[in-house]
């Protein structure tokens, strides 16, 4: 049986973003909550880590200002440390790179083509809920209806893969259209000087800060059901095994994963295949490379218009010099393969990748390549495509799922975790008062 000091009201699986997310809000409530994370880092597939005094991401790399996630931080008191780069995103379109802040898209699209009005009035319907295109039209698709031109294609794809991690090909455009005509289409970001794990360790502070726990190289192997609902869990740390009970359940280890912890035995039919049927992961590849040269004159991120592969570069070091050694630069290019559902040769989308790099990057073979990230299958950028995603209640009803799986419609990235941590909290709460302890 679980000592008492291994009770606690909230049981929160995983330190990614969602995960702590969720902890941070339940602990700044008051709730006594444990994150138990079996990495021995806190970020999940948006950390950072060491590489010669590089700071090296292995995911996610921007963070958006201004918006729930500053929102978050600003509630529970953690520390917010993201500079802005300014302008925070060039395109590289004919050879030149074109700042189009505060242009907007009929600026974008007025440099692509001279068939941008007609584009623009295509954005413009969408606003309203008649002119959005019914779900089975893909992005790609969307944008033919209006062009053929290569380059216009190329950013609509670029900006798929640089948001949603995955091709304008395999995104419904009913998505991309809500997302950059209603949503904050992610036009404040920034970095931060620690690496994006910066962020996460600020957010586990606050919740150790709080009376919360964090415990990390420790792995849930099982969550306890009786009665139709979580009552503690199993959990395998320093070699040992322990026992803790908890009044609710929420899981960032993604659907498909919280249906092991649970057992299927637990949970009905009809959701089991619901989360067969959802579980997408799509797929991204990131090289991290270095100069002492400044290769890339942006001081945020390079976006392209025509790219086998290449989405965007980014540069680090001209707004958080400390990600690098003195003297060095640094930065990350990305790609969504083909396709970026299922599976693909990842030998041969590496070789595309540096293909791209070499010819928009002069300077690139002298450059010094620090790690390549492969994100997919069990550890991909995103778990569901956008558009696809299960709800964050699950048939056991004190138990819910944050995260990237779970998105609310037409968003995506860490802003997703963020926004779904705050829904699921706002629910726990109603059902959980805080001073209604059992």
């Amino acid at each position: 049986m679980p000592s008492k000091e291994n009770e606690f009201d909230a049981l929160v699986v995983g330190a990614g973003a969602g995960g702590l997310f969720a902890a941070a809000r339940l602990t700044h409530l008051g709730y006594r909550t444990l994150v138990v994370e079996r990495l021995e880092h806190v970020g999940g597939r948006a950390s950072t880590r060491d590489i010669d005094g590089f700071k090296v991401n292995n995911g996610a790399i921007v963070i958006e200002v201004e918006g729930i996630t500053e929102e978050t931080f600003d509630e529970v008191g953690a520390k917010f440390d993201v500079r802005r780069p300014d302008p925070p995103i060039l395109y590289r379109i004919g050879g030149k790179n074109v700042d189009v802040t505060g242009g907007g898209w009929g600026f974008l699209l007025s440099k692509l083509t001279r068939q941008g009005a007609k584009l623009l009035s295509g954005l413009g319907a969408a606003r309203n809920d008649d002119g959005l295109p019914e779900d089975e039209l893909s992005t790609a698709d969307w944008v033919a209806k209006y062009t053929k031109n290569e380059s216009v294609h190329g950013i609509f794809r670029n900006m798929c893969g640089s948001v949603f991690a995955v091709g304008s090909e395999e995104l419904p455009a009913r998505v991309f259209l809500t997302y950059f005509t209603r949503k904050s289409a992610f036009k404040k970001f920034g970095f931060c000087p620690e690496g994006t794990i910066g962020i996460w360790k600020s957010l586990a502070d606050t919740i150790t800060a709080g009376g919360g726990e964090v415990w990390l190289s420790s792995e849930v192997s099982s969550l306890h059901v009786q009665n139709g609902e979580v009552t503690g869990a199993t959990i395998e740390c320093d070699g040992k095994t322990v026992e803790v009970a908890a009044r609710f359940a929420v899981s960032d280890a993604g659907p498909a994963a919280t249906v092991k912890l649970v057992g299927e035995d637990n949970l009905p039919a009809d959701y089991l295949t619901q989360v067969r049927r959802s579980d997408r992961p799509c797929s991204m590849l990131a090289v991290n490379f270095a100069s002492q040269e400044r290769l890339v004159d942006v001081p945020g991120m390079l976006s392209f218009a025509k790219t086998r592969r290449l989405c965007y570069v980014a540069n680090f070091t001209d707004t958080c010099p400390e990600m690098a050694p003195e003297g060095w630069n640094l930065y990350v290019g990305t790609s969504v393969p083909k396709p970026s559902v299922g599976d693909f040769d990842e030998a041969q989308e590496k070789e595309l990748l540096l293909a791209d790099l070499r010819e928009e990057i002069p300077g690139f073979d002298s450059a010094r390549i620090l790690s390549w990230a492969v994100t997919r299958d069990d550890w991909p950028p995103q778990r569901a495509v956008a558009g696809f995603d299960l709800p964050n209640t699950t048939p056991v009803p004190n138990l819910w799922n944050v995260g990237d799986g779970v998105k609310e419609y037409a968003n995506g990235g860490t802003t997703a975790c963020a926004e779904t941590a705050k829904l699921v909290v706002e629910q726990i709460t109603q059902r959980y008062p805080i001073g209604a302890r059992a």
